[in-house]
């Protein structure tokens, strides 16, 4: 097996491959978290990417962020692939690992296309390749001959799986709302929620709002989607007297859009945001597992 020493006089040095990897981290990483919805997996998945990318011989590489940026798609695939697996054993809802994007809002996009916890979710319906297909074109604007390059399609396959991609995603989508009518109705839901006040929750909700409960098995929280106004509104309240006791609430932006972190003596407990159409709050989503909330610890 060949040292470091002779991959770097071989390849260039490892320094040079770091300096190239580093450069297009942020890339990469809005690529795998995009793909798999969290954050942990997609820092595995880049330390793959970089182990790949040291020991492989550069001297065949004529573009340095292409073939690190298809290394990473196609790793991303096969791990969704056997993520399906995972998902239909997960104890209650799954949400997306909240990310903190106030300091790189795009993770490293042109755009910030995919990112939203709600959207995360809906391309979990996607196929793997339909996902790919779908983040590199809508979130990094390549071409569909790029795109069909890096997954191994044709250009017109990769246009049908585009076009699949984006149906299923109109289907499940609403209309949205400034960012500011989102924030504000994020701030209000909070007070109305720390007071247990139904009539105040119920104002603000729409008339066929979800919440959502990520506790992944290791917490309490509630194991089905809890539907409609009035259920939700009388779900917040039975809570309200224990969950909220001794809590810190600070405003973080995750996943591109208002957030709260939730603290209880110094250790982060939640992070919860809404999604807002022009009926009022139409998904709750409370980010509870644990093992989720580091990339949003203070």
């Amino acid at each position: 097996m060949q040292s470091n020493e002779d991959l770097a006089a071989g390849s260039g040095s490892l320094r040079e491959a770091e300096q190239a990897f580093q450069a297009v981290r942020g890339r990469l990483f809005g690529i795998a978290y995009r793909m798999l919805g969290s954050v942990s997996e997609a820092d595995d998945l880049l330390q793959e990417v970089w182990i790949r990318w040291q020991t492989s011989d550069r001297r065949n590489v004529r573009n340095a962020e292409a073939f690190l940026a298809t290394t990473t798609t196609r790793l991303a695939i096969n791990v969704r692939r056997s993520a399906r697996a995972r998902r239909e054993t997960y104890v209650g809802p799954w949400l997306p690992e909240p990310v903190d994007t106030s300091a790189d809002p795009a993770l490293g996009a042109e755009r910030a296309e995919a990112l939203e916890v709600a959207v995360l979710m809906l391309l979990e319906r996607l196929t793997p390749t339909e996902r790919a297909s779908y983040v590199l074109r809508e979130a990094f604007d390549h071409s569909y001959e790029r795109i069909a390059e890096i997954i191994g399609h044709t250009p017109a396959n990769v246009r049908q799986l585009v076009s699949r991609a984006r149906k299923h995603l109109a289907a499940g989508r609403r209309a949205s709302v400034a960012a500011s009518e989102q924030r504000r109705l994020l701030t209000a839901f909070v007070a109305a929620a720390r007071s247990g006040e139904i009539a105040g929750l119920e104002a603000l909700l729409a008339e066929d709002v979800v919440s959502y409960s990520d506790g992944g098995g290791a917490v309490r929280a509630s194991k089905f989607p809890v539907v409609g106004r009035h259920r939700v509104a009388r779900y917040v309240h039975a809570f309200a007297g224990t969950f909220w006791q001794g809590v810190t609430v600070e405003p973080v932006e995750a996943d591109g859009h208002a957030s709260v972190r939730l603290s209880h003596e110094g250790r982060v407990v939640a992070v919860v945001t809404v999604s807002v159409t022009s009926d009022g709050i139409d998904r709750v989503l409370w980010m509870m597992n644990p093992s989720k909330l580091a990339a949003v610890a203070a």
